[in-house]
């Protein structure tokens, strides 16, 4: 195969990682500095990251402005709380988000480009992306195409990237490894060093729909790899973690791992988003020390 310009970006990283050692560095990671982000404050600034997703075969405008609604209320009920990162919605329901989410501080984003799979058209990716973004979608998440890396068509997938990017222009695009199919630590980081240079303004672990979803080795590799780029290009890029999350704790553990690999500045919910649909009442429950269901 000729040399294209991604392999020789390739050349620049480290991409031979031994998956034992990766889960013994976690290890050792998270037992020295887990505890000592166990703090409300952590907890409100985790809320405070959390895109609120509702990604259900069963969703409707009814639901999705139910699910809206309470968006609205929380900053009435919570006033000293802040407010969620994101509603995260298919494209659909872009609009009803648009017309009645009041808090202009929360992000709209859709998942486009054929979520979850990623399997068709580029020219459907980009059209369900511009219709989005259209009806009012401030960001956009889709799922790198895994069969193409896996089949080493880097040129194919960062093309595919790099297309959907530009019809976002200044919109935030997300790019979803879909770690799980990926297996190895060295896969994962390969295709985040990739999604970054196409154009990714955040790169994702995970849709939620595949398990394994988000896993904190994965988590460790990929902001490994936003380090290395950002020490390399100058260039910040955002880290999202989705799938799997199911308690406080593990909330915590992406806290923790983002902290140690890359540090304070990574530290807003500009940079650091939690994809989620069932975090955010048990934060809020830890937070209020009673069991909340608010959303």
């Amino acid at each position: 195969m000729e040399e294209n310009k991604y392999y020789k970006i390739l050349k620049q990283y480290d991409l031979e990682l031994d998956d034992e050692k990766v889960k013994r560095q976690v290890e050792t990671l998270l037992k020295e500095h887990l505890q000592e982000n166990n703090t409300r404050k952590v907890k409100e600034f985790l809320l405070n990251s959390v895109e609120l997703t509702t990604l259900k075969t069963t969703d409707s405008e009814d639901s999705v402005l139910r699910f809206v609604e309470k968006v609205n209320k929380f900053d009435d009920v919570y006033p000293e709380l802040g407010h969620v990162a994101t509603v995260c919605v298919y494209p659909c329901f872009a609009k009803i988000c648009h017309d009645t989410l009041e808090n202009e501080e929360v992000e709209i984003a859709c998942v486009a480009g054929c979520f979850p799979s990623a399997q068709t058209f580029v020219e459907v990716k980009i059209a369900e992306t511009a219709l989005a973004i259209k009806d009012g979608a401030t960001e956009i998440d889709i799922v790198i195409p895994v069969g193409k890396f896996l089949t080493g068509d880097y040129e194919g997938m960062c093309d595919e990237i790099a297309e959907i990017k530009a019809v976002c222009g200044d919109k935030k695009l997300k790019t979803i490894l879909e770690t799980g199919c990926l297996k190895t630590a060295s896969n994962i980081k390969t295709a985040s060093i990739l999604a970054m240079y196409a154009g990714a303004d955040y790169i994702k672990t995970s849709t939620g729909k595949l398990e394994p979803a988000a896993t904190p080795e994965a988590a460790f590799v990929m902001c490994q790899a936003i380090k290395e780029y950002y020490d390399k290009t100058g260039i910040q890029i955002g880290f999202k973690p989705a799938g799997g999350m199911k308690t406080v704790e593990d909330a915590l553990t992406y806290y923790t791992i983002v902290k140690e690999v890359l540090g304070e500045k990574w530290l807003t919910n500009q940079w650091l988003r939690l994809g989620t649909s069932s975090l955010a009442n048990k934060l809020l429950s830890d937070i209020e020390g009673k069991d909340v269901k608010f959303f």
